[in-house]
C-alpha cells in the first residue's frame, strides 16, 4: 500500500488516459476542496442495512522459532492471524494476505466496505495475516532498521497508478480525488515491507503453519503477497486456489528464462516436480487498469502471463484477469480497495464459486 507523510501545498490535476501529460481539470488540494463532505465521512455515517452476524473471532500467532541458549530464549519469525468466522460459515476461508497493512482488506478508499466485511456477509471465514517481522508480527529473529523515505508518498501514488506523476491522477480512477483524508488514510496505512526472497520464504512457512491450524482456505493476495502465497502453496495442501491481485514475482520452473528479463523480484527456481505443484489449484493473476501506462507493471504482467502459460502447459488451471477486459474501469494496485470494490469483489466470488470452493452457508448478498 502506501507510504509517508503529506505534502502542504499540492496543486492536483487530472491527467486523460491516453495524453498523461495534459492537465485538463486542476483541483487545488486545499480546505476548500477537501473540507466539506468527504467520501470517508459520508461512509461512516452510512452503515449497511443488514448488520454482519459473527460467530466467533479473535487471533492467534502461526510458526516461528525460538533462538537463545544458557537458559535464555526469544520466540520469534511468527505471524499474526485475525479472524472473524460469521453465522453458518462456509467450509472455505479466505485468508488475506497484504503487502502493506492488514488495512487494505478492511475498508474501500473512501471509508466503505472493504473484502473483510463483504465477505464475512457472504458466509466465508476471513482470516488477516501479518507475516513474520511485518506488522502485528514483527517480533523477529534478526535485528533490522527503519530508516525513513521521505519521497515514499510520491513514489506510492505512482506504484500504485494513481496518476503517472506525483498529483496528477488518471482520468476515471477509482480513488476519491476530492477526499484529502482517504489520501491521508492512504499513505498512513501501511508497515514496513521486507521484500525480499528470503523473508518471502520465512513469511510463506510461517504461513502454512497457519493454514494447518485453519484448513482449506483460498489465498487472496496484493502485490508482493501473492509471490509468498505461491510458495506457501508448494508447501500446503490446505492452500485450495489462490487469487492475487498484482503479484510482482513468481515461481518459474529450472532452466526457463523470464520473460523480458527479471523485475523488482528475481525468479524462484524450483524443480519441474515442484512446479507442477501448482497446477493442482486454481489461479487467478488478477491485474487493475492503467497497466499500459506504466513500464514497470507492463513487465509484470508479461512475467504474469509466461506464469499462467507455464502452469497451464502442465495441465494447471491458472488464468490472467484484466478488470478493464472485465468491463471494470480505472482500478488501481489495489482494487479490492477501490470506489467499485464490490464489483471486483463479486468476480473473486464468481472464481471461488467456478472452482466448487463456495460450499457451506447460504449466500447473504452484499447490500448495493
Amino acid at each position: 500500500m502506501m507510504n509517508g507523510q503529506m505534502t502542504s501545498a499540492l496543486n492536483v490535476h487530472v491527467a486523460g488516459k491516453c495524453s498523461k501529460g495534459t492537465s485538463w481539470l486542476w483541483i487545488g488540494l486545499s480546505a476548500v476542496i477537501w473540507g466539506g463532505s468527504t467520501g470517508s465521512a459520508n461512509a461512516e455515517q452510512s452503515p449497511p442495512p443488514n448488520p454482519i452476524v459473527i460467530e466467533r473471532q479473535g487471533a492467534f500467532e502461526a510458526g516461528g522459532r525460538t533462538i537463545g541458549g544458557n537458559g535464555q530464549s526469544l520466540s520469534c519469525d511468527h505471524g499474526y492471524v485475525e479472524y472473524q468466522i460469521p453465522e453458518n460459515a462456509r467450509d472455505t476461508a479466505l485468508f488475506m494476505w497484504h503487502s502493506s497493512s492488514a488495512a487494505v482488506w478492511q475498508n474501500s478508499w473512501d471509508g466503505g466496505e472493504g473484502y473483510q466485511s463483504i465477505f464475512l456477509r457472504q458466509g466465508y471465514p476471513v482470516y488477516l495475516w501479518d507475516g513474520p517481522r511485518v506488522g502485528r508480527g514483527n517480533w523477529g529473529c534478526e535485528g533490522y532498521e527503519y530508516t525513513p523515505q521521505t519521497a515514499n508518498n510520491e513514489q506510492s501514488f505512482v506504484s500504485w497508478r494513481f496518476g503517472p506523476q506525483f498529483g496528477e491522477f488518471f482520468d476515471g480512477v477509482q480513488f476519491p480525488i476530492h477526499d484529502q483524508e482517504a489520501w491521508n488514510q492512504a499513505v498512513r496505512a501501511r508497515y514496513a515491507e521486507f521484500d525480499t526472497i528470503p523473508n518471502a520464504k520465512i513469511e510463506a512457512k510461517a504461513a502454512v503453519a497457519a493454514l494447518d491450524r485453519i484448513g482449506p482456505s483460498v489465498l487472496v493476495t496484493n502485490s508482493a503477497g501473492g509471490f509468498r502465497a505461491l510458495l506457501s502453496a508448494l508447501e500446503s495442501e490446505n492452500v485450495k486456489a489462490i487469487v492475487a491481485y498484482e503479484n510482482p514475482g513468481f515461481i518459474l520452473p529450472e532452466g526457463t528464462e523470464q520473460r523480458g528479463g527479471p523485475g523488482r523480484f528475481p525468479p524462484v527456481y524450483v524443480s519441474e516436480e515442484e512446479f507442477r505443484k501448482l497446477t493442482r489449484l486454481p489461479i487467478q493473476m488478477v491485474f487493475g487498469d492503467f497497466v499500459n501506462e506504466s513500464a514497470g507493471w507492463s513487465k509484470v504482467r508479461g512475467h504474469a502471463e509466461q506464469f499462467v502459460e507455464l502452469v497451464n502447459e502442465r495441465g494447471g488451471q491458472a488464468e490472467l484477469l484484466d478488470l478493464p477486459e472485465a468491463g471494470l474501469k480505472g482500478n488501481t494496485h489495489m482494487p479490492f480497495a477501490d470506489l467499485n470494490n464490490a464489483d471486483v469483489a463479486k468476480l473473486l466470488s464468481e472464481f471461488i464459486e467456478r472452482h466448487g470452493l463456495s460450499a457451506g452457508a447460504v449466500r447473504i448478498e452484499a447490500p448495493e
